[in-house]
């Protein structure tokens, strides 16, 4: 794994914007940047990324599987009791899930370490399946990187793929905040995904959700919602005035409701409690667990419901050297064991491992001055040298 500077491309501002890509700026800071990519091997790939990142996968949904029959762990997710039975439903059903996220640490040297599972509403999937892949076509052709260079990065036709499977020719709906530009750029993108799987698709946003005494959910057309893709929190979803109305509604929901429980960081103390010093995982504890003390001074912090880095303290030998402020942690804490993230000129960065359905198929990386990766780290491509 290595860092290496290279030119950009002299139009790719403007490359951006012709694909729907404006916000590679925010508040006249860069969010992506190309002025260097990460390089890794292909053995990096397979056997310390690739291979992991099923295994995690696979570690998660047993998880669920545990989870969705105790009572016992479904209060120490937090999760409201007049959840479970929508939840548990929804697993017994195997509710098709679409994609999520994986963040890692992994310097090259070590395995690498789950930081934490993006379930319910990853975002940046554009800027890694599309975006660096035209990167990466466009620096080999320009002799900017390596003409030998690959990419880890089958998302998008993986995405086309999954949409056959999930939706079996019905009619899907897109909703979300489409006001937000980050999430109206993921949403039109996974939208044009389903589009090239050859499905019908109608895109509105969350506030215009109708609800039908007879039908249930419905458009603005008052055309049913049978299939909905979401990206919307579903602790906010639940919280909502319709929200309520999940269970009695045959609208069936992307991401499903059992990716609740892998939305929830108290996934990371449960899996380390499951799975113990498996290579992958970090050692980790709910805060009110005497088992926390096990950390010593050195730990991360982490809201059990928390989004970008949000209200995240790395704290070391007792004192704080980062904290992040936000809305979180009014249902609680985690401690993680403090792995520092790896230093590349200045910079920590943090893999973020796709998997689309059950397929680990892509890795995209954030990089920031801080080691708290927030919503405006910058985005950084990668290859396979």
């Amino acid at each position: 794994m290595q860092r290496i500077e290279c030119p950009e491309r002299d139009d790719w501002q403007a490359t951006a914007e012709a694909a729907g890509f404006d916000f590679h700026t925010l508040d006249g800071e860069r969010y992506w940047d190309e002025r260097a990519y990460y390089a890794f091997s292909l053995d990096e790939i397979e056997r310390q990324i690739e291979g992991p990142t099923g295994e995690l996968h696979e570690m998660c949904l047993a998880l669920v599987h545990s989870v969705v029959d105790d009572e016992r762990l479904l209060q120490r997710l937090k999760i409201p009791a007049a959840c479970w039975p929508l939840i548990t439903e929804s697993w017994q059903r195997r509710d098709a899930s679409l994609y999520g996220r994986f963040d890692l640490s992994f310097d090259g040297r070590g395995p690498a370490k789950l930081l934490e599972y993006n379930a319910d509403t990853p975002t940046s999937i554009f800027e890694a399946a599309v975006f660096q892949w035209t990167w990466l076509e466009q620096g080999i052709e320009r002799q900017l990187i390596p003409k030998r260079a690959d990419q880890f990065n089958s998302i998008h036709d993986s995405l086309i793929a999954r949409w056959r499977v999930i939706a079996d020719g019905r009619h899907l709906h897109f909703t979300g905040s489409y006001e937000n530009p980050e999430d109206a750029v993921t949403l039109n993108y996974l939208e044009d995904t389903a589009h090239q799987a050859g499905l019908d698709t109608t895109a509105l946003d969350i506030e215009s959700i109708g609800l039908n005494s007879q039908r249930g959910f419905v458009d603005l057309d008052d055309r049913h919602i049978e299939l909905a893709f979401k990206l919307y929190p579903w602790e906010w979803m639940l919280r909502d005035s319709f929200g309520g109305n999940v269970r009695t509604s045959s609208t069936r929901w992307l991401e499903p409701p059992w990716k609740v429980v892998l939305s929830n960081k108290g996934i990371l103390p449960l899996l380390w409690e499951m799975f113990p010093n498996h290579p992958n995982l970090l050692p980790a504890y709910f805060e009110d667990d005497p088992n926390a003390d096990k950390l010593g001074t050195s730990f991360v912090r982490k809201p059990l419901y928390s989004r970008e880095g949000a209200n995240v303290t790395l704290v070391s030998s007792g004192a704080t050297l980062e904290q992040q402020p936000g809305p979180y942690g009014s249902e609680g804490f985690i401690r993680q064991a403090f792995a520092p993230l790896p230093r590349f000129a200045e910079q920590y960065p943090v893999i973020g491992s796709w998997i689309v359905g059950d397929r680990a198929c892509g890795l995209s990386i954030r990089e920031d001055a801080n080691p708290i990766t927030g919503n405006t780290s910058r985005f950084l491509p990668h290859a396979i040298l």
